[in-house]
């Protein structure tokens, strides 16, 4: 029964600034990963001028894209139905919204189409690519063409894609230091630069100083939207948690194989689990003695292992701990703290669930909350997958 493995991971984040003075931003990011087919959809929409209006068109765009770019709908019928859904501006005859769509699978192979967008940038070791780009003219009922680019590519291990909206390259115009803008070039350098001396910044990260940076140029009054997103294709961070003893005794070698084997972070939640785990190994256990704030059985220590904690108790705190979440700033401290930051910081989290029933956990006078283990398992994996997107496996033994 070996772990699954996945020898790449589609990271995406992106970060955004409203115009000063405006509440919404008229920028729209937009992601979806779809598990069954293993590609990840990445939209940014700039909506014409800023506030409300330009947001609602920007989310009609982006939403179309998305919607028509799952479907895998031709990529000039798509950009056909956004352009004839969309107004044009009467005074300067242009598109009340502009896009690029990102469309990724699991093994890189890549399209990217972008209309009056910022040019994306794909930086390979620190330098940007040169990706041949094909031009496509859309036909419209009113008569008019729009001029589109298309780029179809294959993605290499810790490639970045960077998609801007123009509140970046057209940043800090009109000021002394850069009164024609920050512009195409200063972006692709500073972008550059930055992976240089960080090369293993995460696309969050990444994205947060473009627009830092951009923010800097306005005297730190943003003259527009300014958006940023970071599309990190590289390895996949991999985390592993046992909780629960096999239902049978015979395969408690195999659970400590398991174990012992998997390559990235490991989580033990229970005693017995921990104990089983111990015995096949070799290993010791060192009990944690230190009670915090949380209320819950403290963490022990185990060589080999990030994280050794007590067992339903402590998953059902982070069944909760995960329904409650906003965003992805952890509070707090305790070995449920713990278990949530290390899910958070990982791509692939891997599930490994005894389905032997601990009698104690059948008593009536515990609390009805108090669901068995399977049950807990499955509410994490759906809050994982569904509300933090991230890629779950789930394993009974």
């Amino acid at each position: 029964m070996p772990i699954p493995t996945k020898i790449f991971h589609v990271d995406v984040d992106c970060a955004q600034l409203s115009k000063f003075g405006r509440q919404v931003c008229g920028d729209v990011f937009l992601s979806r990963k779809i598990k069954e087919e293993e590609r990840t959809i990445v939209v940014v929409s700039d909506g014409l001028g800023s506030g409300v209006k330009a947001n609602v068109l920007a989310t009609l765009t982006a939403s179309m894209a998305v919607n028509f770019t799952l479907e895998k709908q031709p990529i000039d019928r798509t950009a056909r139905i956004i352009m004839q859904t969309l107004p044009v501006d009467s005074l300067r005859q242009i598109s009340y919204a502009t896009f690029t769509i990102a469309d990724i699978e699991c093994g890189g192979d890549t399209r990217i189409i972008e209309f009056d967008n910022p040019g994306w940038i794909l930086v390979r070791n620190g330098l940007p690519l040169d990706v041949p780009k094909q031009m496509l003219c859309i036909d419209l009922e009113d008569g008019k063409t729009r001029k589109m680019f298309l780029s179809h590519f294959k993605l290499q291990m810790d490639d970045r894609i960077v998609i801007v909206s123009d509140g970046v390259t057209q940043s800090g115009i009109g000021t002394a230091q850069m009164p024609f803008g920050f512009g195409d070039d200063a972006y692709r350098q500073f972008v550059c630069s930055y992976l240089t001396s960080n090369s293993s910044v995460s696309a969050h990260d990444l994205a947060r100083s473009v627009v830092r940076k951009s923010c800097a140029n306005d005297v730190y009054k943003p003259q527009d939207d300014i958006t940023c997103a970071v599309i990190h294709f590289r390895s996949p961070r991999r985390l592993l948690i046992c909780s629960g003893p096999p239902f049978d005794e015979s395969k408690d070698r195999q659970l400590a194989e398991i174990a012992q084997s998997f390559d990235g972070k490991k989580i033990i939640c229970g005693g017995t689990t921990s104990i089983i785990i111990a015995r096949e190994l070799g290993i010791k256990i060192n009990v944690g003695l230190t009670i915090d704030s949380s209320g819950l059985p403290p963490a022990s220590q185990m060589d080999g292992v990030d994280l050794v904690t007590e067992g339903i108790l402590t998953i059902g705190r982070v069944a909760e701990m995960l329904e409650q979440l906003h965003g992805t700033e952890v509070q707090g401290s305790g070995p449920a703290v713990s278990i949530v930051k290390l899910m958070l910081e990982s791509d692939v989290i891997n599930l490994l669930v005894g389905t032997k029933i601990n009698i104690a956990h059948q008593d009536p006078s515990l609390p009805v909350e108090l669901e068995i283990r399977r049950n807990v398992m499955r509410k994490i994996t759906r809050l994982l997958e569904e509300k933090f997107l991230k890629e779950v496996n789930v394993q009974f033994i």
